[in-house]
């Protein structure tokens, strides 16, 4: 998937624009598969604090080189067909966050409940939008409860895709201006260096630091295909099942059961006589948890313990 990530970058921006936001743990293997990257490319987060803090860091050094440049954010999650479309979208959708200066995000028609993500109360249609339909943001909501995503699927809210599009500066200062928790600890990037930025700022989503707090959120209409696989129980929908509606990666067996999925790293995973089960061995250890809660792993890292959760992030 960070191949096709990367694909899709370079379909926007020539390789020297490209950065890669990664923990140090990663860099090797994406270099490994993507072989013709520069080392360049990478910043490599000394902590993983969520994409408020990195992503203020990348709109940080993005500014000191160019504050008027426009920051294209994209993940290695995601599934998107046909990229033609994709590339058509964000080309405009960055001319106009050029020539409007407000914080872009890409909405998706939602296709099914979905708790684990952000949605979107759309607002008054922008002026100025060639081919696609552009709006204000009227209202942001970070993974609301099963009862509510149906009310806001019913009432025509639309999937966050976490594809954003902004001026480095703009976003730099509403940081300052509605998310002190990053912003006060900004200038540490110029006093000092990313470690200790990373050391002092909390671990925050810039979905809830931003998108949720400022009232210069737009949005864009995707006209492409767009699925979330980062999640455990996305695998589902990324993977063939079996007559039951089982997927299995790796060494696994599925016994007397439905709708399971079994990811097995090393040795083997046997499940019996159990249904809607996530089930993954990678590591060294062992999740076992429902399907329902697959979008909540965040909130489980949390509850653990601190040599557990390092050692699984």
């Amino acid at each position: 998937m960070i191949v096709d990530a990367v694909r899709r970058a370079r379909l926007l921006a020539p390789d020297e624009r490209i950065k890669i936001l990664t923990g140090e743990a990663l860099k090797a293997p994406l270099l490994r598969a993507v072989p013709d990257l520069d080392q360049s490319v990478f910043m490599v987060e000394p902590q993983a604090k969520g994409t408020g803090p990195a992503l203020a860091w990348a709109a940080w050094e993005t500014a000191k080189v160019d504050p008027e440049a426009v920051i294209v954010s994209i993940h290695a999650d995601h599934v998107i067909q046909p990229e033609s479309a994709f590339v058509e979208l964000l080309h405009e959708t960055v001319a106009l966050a050029e020539s409007t200066g407000q914080l872009f995000t890409i909405a998706v028609p939602p296709t099914r409940p979905e708790t684990g993500y952000g949605y979107i109360e759309p607002g008054v249609e922008l002026e100025g939008a060639s081919k696609h339909t552009a709006f204000t943001v009227a209202s942001f909501r970070e993974k609301p409860d099963h009862d509510t995503v149906q009310e806001y699927i019913e009432s025509g809210h639309l999937w966050n895709s976490g594809i954003f599009v902004w001026r480095a500066s703009t976003v730099l200062s509403e940081l300052r201006a509605i998310a002190p928790e990053i912003g006060a600890h900004l200038p540490l990037l110029d006093r000092s260096s990313p470690e200790e930025f990373f050391a002092q700022v909390p671990a925050l989503s810039v979905d809830v630091s931003v998108l949720e707090r400022s009232t210069r959120v737009c949005s864009v209409r995707a006209n492409f295909e767009w699925d979330d696989v980062g999640t455990w129980e996305a695998l589902a929908r990324s993977r063939e099942p079996d007559s039951n509606g089982n997927v299995v990666v790796g060494s696994g067996h599925v016994l007397d059961g439905t709708d399971n999925v079994v990811y097995a790293e090393e040795g083997t995973v046997i499940t019996y006589g159990v249904d809607d089960l996530i089930v993954v061995q990678s590591g060294g250890k062992v999740l076992v948890t429902r399907t329902n809660l697959a979008a909540h792993l965040k909130d489980l890292l949390e509850m653990l313990p601190e040599d557990v959760r390092d050692g699984t992030a």
